[in-house]
């Protein structure tokens, strides 16, 4: 597969063709060969945003409506596409892949249902004669980062919501899975968006630095949103800061799932195996943690890892039907099996799966976690959780709070209102009762606490982020003034 920089709606070579490769993380393979974009070209794409700006900012909620609504359905027909590029790229089920693709498309619809709803108030004021309101306005152009394991959805997400509020989109593509996010440029062309309202960049690896700093940098970029590790989100936001621009960031998460002594364990376990080892485990809000009431931890243990055994191996790419395919890269392993040496040398059990071999690992469950293991709190992006036993309720939210994360969270139990009390408690943006950690509804807000970021995509929430308030007053001409 080969790609380019979309800029202007045209497909460009980078500057001077200069192109880098994705490879395989299990055979070396060539899978993709795309664009490595410039300081020039970033340049280049955000001046021509710039451009764009001026005429969709104008542009009004119905014709903005209906390009995102047209986009939806293009971007769904355009699923097999997705579930070949996101196998090879990514490693990616054909589950996941469909998942992102649905996602993405009612995404679309709901960002576009936004468009008659961004709205100012009018404000009481004690000066005779006079009307004192707000209004809304789209900002300028809007640089959008986002990762590669969520590629569909978290692309649709940057790119949505900044220009349905009438702002234009430089989207800096993930050097990972660029063929799958020049598909969703390709859904919002063949729809009708005018050219320069969304500019695509890829770049190599070695040059991010100095790429994403000409951007952060450029006068015309008003906001970023970012979406990725806490490492790099605290870089992005430091650069941001030197110029006083405003960041969204959805960043690492460490995400609990807290069952408690009267949860229903069967379908606690179904919920475990879904969030830990959807894609691998390498979801923001992936169920790295399971902090489960001690009085019931062995039964749960016991069903978690006959379910977990039974999970099939494999890699998508190669047509295999199966639910743990390769991790991202091959140093995966290495690092996954530093943190289960560690764990074991302090305690720590296999209650199922095992080592890795590069980056092929079968599900795999750490029991008997503890706080002094690296694994306890470093997030592992993995087909990997643990288990930690707490004494009592109390002692369960203590758990679920001794991280340095704040993005999703579950509780499991009978009682609702007890569940409902644990689960206001938790320090998280999201807490799901009787639900996994992995969920995502595009008119629900979305987002994280502590080092998980801060800011919200979905729901009305992104109005917030995407939009300046602008005070405005229409008085009488002649007033009397105290000078």
């Amino acid at each position: 597969m080969e790609t380019q920089l979309i800029i202007d709606n045209r497909a460009v070579p980078a500057s001077g063709s200069a192109t880098y490769v994705r490879l395989h993380p299990t055979t070396g393979q060539v899978i993709t060969r795309a664009a490595a974009a410039s300081v020039d070209d970033a340049v280049a794409a955000v001046d021509s945003a710039h451009r764009a700006f001026q005429s969709w900012s104008q542009t009004g909620p119905t014709e903005r409506r209906r390009i995102l609504l047209k986009a939806a359905d293009i971007l769904e027909a355009k699923t097999p596409l997705f579930i070949d590029a996101m196998a090879k790229e990514i490693g990616a089920s054909e589950l996941w892949s469909g998942f992102n693709v649905m996602l993405a498309a009612n995404l679309f619809r709901e960002a576009a249902a936004l468009a008659t709803q961004i709205q100012g108030e009018t404000i009481p004021t004690d000066k005779p004669g006079t009307l004192s309101m707000t209004v809304r306005q789209p900002v300028g152009v809007i640089l959008s980062i986002v990762p590669w394991n969520g590629p569909v959805i978290l692309a649709a997400r940057a790119i949505a919501y900044p220009i349905i509020c009438g702002n234009s989109v430089v989207f800096r593509a993930s050097e990972t899975s660029p063929k799958t996010h020049l598909l969703i440029a390709e859904a919002l062309m063949e729809a009708g968006l005018p050219p320069g309202v969304l500019n695509v960049l890829t770049n190599a690896p070695n040059d991010a630095p100095e790429v994403i700093d000409a951007l952060i940098a450029h006068k015309a970029v008003r906001r970023i949103n970012f979406t990725g590790s806490t490492r790099v989100g605290r870089i992005i936001a430091e650069k941001a800061g030197r110029h006083l621009k405003r960041c969204l960031l959805e960043l690492g998460g460490k995400s609990p799932l807290v069952v408690l002594d009267d949860a229903d364990i069967n379908e606690a376990v179904n919920a475990a195996v879904f969030g830990a080892f959807l894609y691998q485990g390498q979801i923001c809000m992936s169920t790295e943690r399971i902090v489960v009431d001690e009085k019931i931890a062995d039964e749960f243990v016991a069903k978690f890892a006959a379910r977990a055994r039974e999970l099939p191996v494999g890699d998508p790419a190669t047509g295999a039907a199966c639910v743990i395919g390769p991790m991202i890269v091959n140093e995966s392993g290495a690092r996954l099996n530093r943190m289960i040496d560690d764990a074991q040398a302090k305690g720590a059990q296999i209650a199922a799966g095992g080592l890795a071999t590069g980056a092929v690992m079968p599900a795999t469950i750490v029991d008997h976690v503890t706080r002094d293991m690296q694994i306890y709190d470093e997030e592992t992006f993995g087909p990997i959780t643990t288990v930690v036993r707490a004494r009592d309720t109390e002692d369960a939210v203590r758990i679920a709070n001794d991280t340095a994360y704040g993005l999703s969270s579950g509780v499991f139990g009978r009682d609702v209102t007890r569940a409902l009390a644990v689960a206001m408690r938790i320090e998280t943006g999201s807490c799901h009762i009787n639900g996994a950690t992995v969920q995502n509804e595009a008119q629900a807000p979305y987002g994280g606490t502590k080092d998980s970021g801060y800011g919200r995509f979905d729901g009305r929430a992104v109005i917030d982020e995407f939009t300046e308030v602008k005070w405005l007053t229409i008085e009488p001409s002649k007033q009397q003034y105290p000078i």
